[in-house]
């Protein structure tokens, strides 16, 4: 995404009724002012509590009442959210890690810039897993022209990246790069068997702007990356949705308009379980300060809900949007549920809630969190400015206890701490 000027920090509510009725906005009003937060310990807003993840490994991943964790030289496992580690194995590559998931068998996922690694065994042993094309055959990493930049393979920003299809967990992701680490060949992928395997559900076509030349993002002169066989290309994934209503996928990409076309895209895709094969389609590409150019796909009872990351030339068309599937290529058939006025690219939804965020180097907000306790009835906004300047990103369901993880990022892409946000039950009467 594109850094636009931030502005003077500020803490505001707002608040919309139901679909249809107008956006009130008071003007600026100071929320509850809390100090800032140690680890482990809650702090409050009006809508949820809010605490930095306590002391130790950095929590990645969490499932339930797990969390997978690295530090500088190993990999961790937690059994209780995150209170002890009492599973831990060395592993050079931790300083690196840009991707995990904890599957319901307990198995563990994770990833460096370039690697894949699965554990079957509580991290008593991990063995690397070779990346492979849909047909089984191997997918082959570029080598990079500046070893410091190799690439980002397998981060995302999604922090919901599975489901229960048919009574099997699929994992489903696609890789947010080509902004650090080096340019990187943007893919989906796919694991039907626990990570005991990884995939290529769609690999795009070679972005000639984002060519591997030895720099973070790449540029227009170097090697080029990607299917040369298909035209449609991007630069990076922003998320991927699970339908069982249709039992369908659905990706967003960024970032840009080029002479060749856009990079905006919106993919529909459908996995044939018998014969270990997709078919994707292009719903719909548009222009970068469009609606389309959006993340945090979720789906709740067969309707399609996303934000919108539109910026680049005014007007910018933003907003979290609800549609039924069939009826996204058509802008008239959406609902706008809530204009946050940003760009905006990250939203889950669990249980009615929907928590969103707002990025520090493109908004007002300093650690901006968004949230509807009600389905997208009524909204709230908070800037948590004690945290500093930080976006948040990567939003994990809900352990047992009740608790979102959010990874915060310095400014948009560097790692810095984790977030933990637990919403307070709605008011009833």
């Amino acid at each position: 995404m594109t850094p636009q000027l931030r502005l003077s920090r500020r803490r505001f509510l707002t608040a919309a009724a139901a679909t249809g009725s107008t956006l009130l906005y008071p003007g600026p009003r100071s929320l509850p002012a809390a100090n800032a937060p140690e680890p482990g310990t809650d702090s409050e807003t009006d809508h949820f509590w809010y605490r930095l993840q306590p002391e130790g490994p950095y929590l990645d991943s969490q499932r339930d009442n797990k969390a997978f964790g690295c530090s500088r030289d190993a990999v961790f496992l937690s059994e209780d959210n995150g209170r002890t580690w009492p599973h831990r194995a060395e592993f050079d590559g931790a300083p690196h890690i840009t991707f995990s998931h904890i599957f319901a068998n307990g198995n563990v996922l994770f990833c460096t810039r370039t690697r894949a690694f699965l554990s079957t065994d509580q991290l008593k042993s991990y063995r690397q897993i070779t990346l492979q094309h849909a047909d089984g055959s191997e997918y082959a990493i570029h080598t990079p022209q500046n070893p410091e930049n190799p690439g980002w393979y397998f981060a995302t920003l999604s922090g919901v990246n599975s489901w229960d299809v048919d009574g099997r967990e699929m994992l489903v992701w696609g890789n947010y790069c080509s902004v650090v680490g080096g340019a990187t060949p943007p893919n989906i992928y796919y694991s039907v068997d626990n990570g005991q395997t990884v995939k290529i559900a769609y690999a795009f076509g070679q972005n000639p702007y984002h060519r591997d030349n030895g720099s973070p993002g790449g540029g227009s002169t170097g090697t080029l990356l990607g299917d040369p066989d298909n035209p449609v290309f991007c630069r990076h994934l922003h998320s991927v949705g699970y339908n069982p209503q249709e039992r369908a996928f659905y990706a967003c990409t960024g970032d840009r308009d080029r002479a060749e076309g856009f990079e905006c895209h919106w993919l529909r895709g459908v996995y044939d379980a018998a014969a270990d094969r997709w078919e994707w389609e292009v719903v719909v590409s548009d222009r970068l300060n469009s609606r389309y150019k959006s993340g945090g796909i979720n789906f709740v009872e067969g309707q399609l809900y996303f934000i919108s990351d539109a910026n680049g030339p005014t007007p910018h068309d933003r907003g979290v949007f609800r549609c039924h599937p069939a009826d996204l290529a058509d802008p008239a058939a959406h609902t706008k549920l809530f204009n946050p006025r940003y760009e905006c690219a990250n939203m889950i939804i669990e249980d009615g809630v929907i928590l969103a965020a707002h990025y520090a180097p493109a908004s007002p907000f300093t650690a901006g969190v968004i949230i509807s306790p009600d389905l997208g009835k009524t909204w709230a906004e908070y800037d948590l400015t004690e945290l500093g300047p930080r976006s948040p990103v990567r939003f994990h369901r809900k352990n047992r206890e009740g608790w979102f993880r959010v990874g915060l990022k310095q400014r948009w892409i560097d790692r810095a701490e984790v977030l933990l946000i637990k919403p307070k039950p709605a008011a009833t009467g």
